[in-house]
């Protein structure tokens, strides 16, 4: 059985769909989540198959969470600037410094790339690197660049490299509350940057946004280990942002166990 800190094969072998599950954030950042559905959520996150990386949730569930996953390796993740990316930079950090003082491990934050494209490139890198500040390396930085919205690969891989510079543990394709999600193109153009910046191997890559399947799983595994090697296939550098996923995972695991 693997687990979400194990280096062990885990890049090596995806025929057994179970090698997905400690690469999976298991998401719930719905209008109507409550204690119930967050209880849920968290109850699912430890499977008999092993645990899943992290439980992503908005910031008022973070301290339920905590309670609900004390004792296990399982990482407490949440977002900020989201989902539009346009919050103020004082709302950002504050909501940042207090998921982290209440026990997040990992925030995922949009990237204002509106701000971005508008031509204010230096604002928006100064949200990376401000909220970078405030997780020191005891928390780790997801930012999301709603590759849906930009587009350009071009755009992807500059707006990418600011990211890694101003601090960013892992580069993220999509809140999944846009039209079009995460794409195998957008995945492949932030990892062929991550593989070609000075010293950023140690840089991740989550992918999240339409997400469904075990072939869509395999599908963007395939492309991370054609680039960075199946070594690098561990939850410290690759994530899929999921919430279903998880489901057919066991349900394909259980079906042939029986």
């Amino acid at each position: 059985m693997i687990y979400p800190e194990s280096k062990a094969e885990i890049g090596n072998n995806f025929i057994n769909p179970i090698n997905i599950i400690p690469l999976i954030d298991l998401t719930s950042l719905n209008e109507d989540d409550d204690e119930i559905s967050i209880t849920a959520l968290c109850e699912n996150a430890k499977t008999p198959y092993g645990n899943v990386a992290s439980v992503c949730v908005y910031p008022k569930f973070i301290n339920l969470v905590v309670s609900l996953l004390k004792n296990t390796p399982i990482k407490i993740n949440t977002v900020v600037n989201f989902p539009t990316g346009d919050f103020t930079m004082a709302e950002t950090l504050s909501l940042a410094e207090a998921a982290i003082s209440n026990g997040a491990n990992e925030i995922d934050m949009v990237f204002p790339y509106k701000t971005y494209l508008l031509g204010d490139k230096n604002t928006a890198i100064e949200f990376v690197s401000n909220v970078k500040k405030l997780c020191k390396n005891d928390v780790k930085l997801k930012v999301i660049i709603e590759t849906g919205e930009v587009k350009y690969p071009g755009l992807i891989q500059m707006i990418s490299t600011d990211a890694i510079n101003a601090g960013a543990d892992f580069i993220k394709t999509s809140t999944g509350k846009t039209s079009q999600g995460a794409t195998i193109e957008a995945a492949e153009t932030i990892l062929n940057t991550i593989h070609t910046h000075p010293g950023s191997h140690t840089v991740g890559l989550k992918v999240s946004g339409g997400i469904r399947t075990i072939a869509q799983a395999l599908s963007y595994i395939e492309v991370a280990q054609k680039v960075m090697g199946s070594d690098w296939i561990q939850p410290t550098f690759f994530r899929i942002g999921a919430s279903s996923l998880l489901n057919e995972i066991i349900s394909t695991a259980d079906h042939s166990n029986k």
